[in-house]
């Protein structure tokens, strides 16, 4: 059987890391991209086919592109992963902060798959999956950032589903809280882009900088990386994927919460896990 081929964006750590080790022992050639250098070479010296790829860049897209059919006659799937979080109170959300939340978490992917989508068009059939969150439809306090970028995404993703033609199949995951570096890079990019001192919040956000910086942190619900991997691997692997995948048992909650519970009592909900 031909070698299924696969590009992962944002394969530094985390979930892109473990679906391109895990689909790569399961016989997919993979296109580990990643948006620094440092960390290709990283990725190189473990033996993956790795190159660079920022989604927040226009150019870097094209370049990667370039590489991708350089490399490759047929693409079988794009896993738009990349992606992270500006925690923070909506007032003191800049419209900076929003738009460097917005070109990595949607922006970028958007773009990244209308580049692809040409080669899925020629070859009739392709595989694309957006990494969302079960932040994707239901919004917590201080990420929301965070949350109307993946709230974006599946509007994004429903929408390209109903255009795409038939053999081009398109699907959400949607992690709840998995072991990855989210957290550590979540709390450098509070400190980059809030003003802590000087905002309303600011009793507030010593809690939270408190918890996110809490190594020992324990959270039952928890799953590691490895996880979403397999699941992305099912997906791959089955002949009429669904439109979503619920990961995780706090996933599973809220989404059924949601469907039973008034937004007040949502809210009461929310704002007491918080």
């Amino acid at each position: 059987m031909e070698q299924k081929t696969i590009l992962i964006t944002g394969c530094s750590s985390g979930i892109g890391y473990a679906t391109a080790a895990y689909l790569r022992k399961k016989g997919y050639r993979v296109f580990a991209t990643c948006r620094k250098q440092k960390d290709v070479k990283i990725l190189q010296r473990k033996g993956f086919e790795s190159f660079l790829l920022d989604v927040s860049s226009s150019e870097s897209i094209n370049k990667a592109i370039m590489e991708v059919k350089k490399r490759t006659k047929c693409l079988y799937a794009l896993f738009n992963n990349a992606g992270f979080v500006i925690p923070g109170a909506v007032e003191d959300l800049s419209r900076n902060t929003l738009r460097v939340q917005f070109e990595t978490n949607i922006f970028g992917a958007i773009e990244l798959t209308n580049s692809i989508m040409p080669l899925f068009r020629k070859q009739k059939k392709g595989r694309i999956i957006f990494n969302s969150s079960v932040l994707g439809f239901v919004s917590a306090p201080y990420k929301s950032a965070y949350s109307a970028s993946k709230y974006a995404m599946e509007a994004f993703s429903d929408s390209l589903r109903l255009e795409t033609p038939i053999g081009i199949h398109v699907t959400l995951i949607e992690p709840g809280p998995v072991k990855t570096k989210i957290d550590e890079n979540a709390l450098n990019n509070f400190k980059k882009y809030i003003d802590q001192k000087n905002s309303a919040h600011a009793d507030i956000y010593k809690k939270h900088l408190l918890r996110l910086s809490e190594e020992k942190l324990v959270n039952f619900f928890r799953l590691p990386a490895h996880k979403v991997a397999v699941k992305v691997y099912y997906i791959l692997e089955h002949t009429k994927p669904r439109p979503r995948y619920y990961i995780t048992i706090t996933t599973y909650i809220m989404g059924y919460l949601k469907r039973i519970l008034s937004s007040r009592m949502m809210d009461r909900l929310i704002s007491r896990a918080s």
